[in-house]
C-alpha cells in the first residue's frame, strides 16, 4: 500500500518509519536538506529509535519535496505539519494543514487524509466542509519528543476517528488503525474509533492534564523552597499513593516545548463561554512559575547568569518554547547579563543573547548557572548551579 506523510518532524517521521516496515511510504518535506538526510538513512532529529531504524532496518521509505507526486496515487495521506498557537488570534495556526489539503486536491488524489497535526476541537468537521474534501479523518498522536518512534512501537492507545455524519468512513479508520498496529511491537493495544471532534478533545484534554501535573509539582516546589522545606521528601511521600503515582513529578522551570503550552492555551480558547476555573489556572500557573524562578535568581544579585542548555530534557535537541527562554527575558529586563551554553547552536547569538560555545569559559563567566536538567558537566561548579531537577530524569 502506498502512503504519503506530509511533514518530517518527530510525529511525521516516526509514523513514516513505522508504516514503511510493511508499506511503500513517501515522506514529504519542503526542506531539501531534511529530505537528503532521510534518503541517506540519517535522522534529521534526535531520536534513538528513529536513528536506529533508519540505519539498520529494511524500510520502503523515500523522502521527497514533490508533494504532488507523493500524494497522487496514495491510499492514505498523513498530515503532520506544525500548527503553532497564534496568541493574537487565540487559535492554532492551521494554515499548513490547509495548504497540504489543497495540494492533495490539486494532485487529483482520492486518498483518505489522516490529520495528525494537533488542531482545535471541531476543526476537522469544519475543514471537510470548507475544503470540500470529505474523505478526511483525525488521528491524534501521543508521542514524546526524543522517544517518538518508541511510543509508536509501544503505543498507550491508538485513536483514529471518523466524522459522525460519514459512518461509511469508519472502515477506513479501522483499516488505518490496523496499519499502525501492524508496525508496532506491543501486542495488546487499545484501539478507539470515536467521532472526529471527540478525538480532537481527547488530544487537548490529555496534554492539558499533563500540563496540570507539571504545574502542580512546580507549585509544590515553589511552596517548599519558599518555606525552607525539602521538596524531594514531600514528592516521594505523596507519590507512594497509587492514585497519584511516582511519575511526571520532577520539578522544572515550567512546562514548555511544542505541545503543552499551545495545547493548553488552545483548550482554554475552546472553553469560550463555557464555565471553567481550572484550565485558566493551569495556563496562569506556568507563567507564575517562570516569574518565581526569575525573581529567585535576581535575589542573588548576579551580574551574569549562565543558561546551561536551552533544551528542556536530557538527550534532546529541541528547545522550541522552552520555559527557560521566558526566564532569560525576565532577567534581561532587569538588567542582568545573560549568556547561553548550547552546543547545538553555532551562531554567536540567540535571540540577542550571547552564546558561549566553550564550556569552561561559560562556567568562569557565570555568577549563577541555571540548569533545568542536571549534567555531570556541571559537577565541578555545583556551587554556582541553580536547578530544580531533583530526580535527574526527563
Amino acid at each position: 500500500m502506498k502512503i504519503a506523510v506530509a511533514g518530517t518532524g518527530y510525529v511525521g517521521l516516526s509514523n513514516a518509519i513505522l508504516l514503511a516496515q510493511h508499506n511503500e511510504v513517501y515522506a514529504v518535506d519542503i526542506m531539501q536538506n531534511k529530505v537528503d538526510l532521510i534518503n541517506s538513512r540519517k535522522s534529521p532529529i534526535v531520536d534513538k529509535e528513529i536513528s536506529e531504524y533508519l540505519s539498520t532496518k529494511k524500510l520502503n521509505l523515500t523522502a521527497t519535496t514533490d508533494g504532488i507526486k507523493a500524494y497522487k496515487d496514495a491510499e492514505f495521506i498523513i498530515i503532520s505539519t506544525p500548527t503553532n498557537y497564534d496568541s493574537e488570534k487565540n487559535y492554532f495556526d492551521t494554515s499548513s494543514v490547509e495548504a497540504v489539503v489543497e495540494l492533495v486536491k490539486k494532485s487529483g488524489s482520492k486518498a483518505t487524509i489522516i490529520i495528525k497535526s494537533t488542531v482545535p476541537v471541531g476543526y476537522t468537521e469544519k475543514l471537510r466542509e470548507k475544503s470540500g474534501y470529505k474523505n478526511m479523518l483525525f488521528s491524534p498522536e501521543f508521542l514524546r519528543e526524543g522517544h517518538a518512534l518508541y511510543d509508536n512501537l509501544y503505543p498507550s492507545r491508538i485513536v483514529v476517528s471518523f466524522p459522525k455524519d460519514a459512518p461509511e468512513l469508519k472502515e477506513k479508520a479501522e483499516q488505518f488503525a490496523a496499519l499502525l498496529k501492524e508496525g508496532a511491537i506491543k501486542d495488546d493495544i487499545a484501539v478507539l474509533t470515536p467521532n472526529c471532534t471527540e478525538a480532537e478533545a481527547i488530544k487537548l484534554f490529555a496534554n492539558t492534564y499533563l500540563a496540570l501535573r507539571v504545574a502542580y509539582f512546580n507549585e509544590l516546589d515553589t511552596y517548599a523552597e519558599t518555606k525552607g522545606l525539602n521538596t524531594k521528601q514531600i514528592i516521594e511521600g505523596i507519590g507512594l499513593d497509587p492514585r497519584i503515582g511516582n511519575y511526571y513529578n520532577n520539578p522544572s522551570f515550567g512546562y514548555g516545548g511544542y505541545c503543552l503550552p499551545k495545547d493548553s492555551k488552545q483548550l482554554l480558547a475552546n472553553f469560550d463561554n463555557v464555565p471553567q476555573n481550572l484550565i485558566r489556572a493551569i495556563v496562569d500557573s506556568n507563567r507564575t512559575r517562570k516569574e518565581y524562578i526569575a525573581s529567585h535568581i535576581l535575589s542573588r544579585n548576579p551580574e551574569t547568569v549562565g543558561i546551561y542548555r536551552l533544551t528542556m530534557k536530557a538527550n534532546s535537541d529541541n528547545f522550541r518554547q522552552s520555559a527557560i527562554q521566558d526566564i532569560m527575558k525576565n532577567l534581561r529586563g532587569e538588567g542582568v547579563n545573560v549568556i547561553i551554553y548550547e552546543p547545538t547552536l553555532s551562531a554567536g547569538t540567540f535571540e540577542k543573547f550571547r552564546v558561549v560555545n566553550d564550556l569552561n569559559s561559560f562556567k568562569s563567566e557565570s555568577d549563577v548557572i541555571l540548569a533545568n536538567r542536571l549534567s555531570d558537566e556541571l559537577k565541578d561548579c555545583k556551587e554556582k548551579v541553580y536547578t530544580r531537577d531533583l530526580f535527574s530524569r526527563d
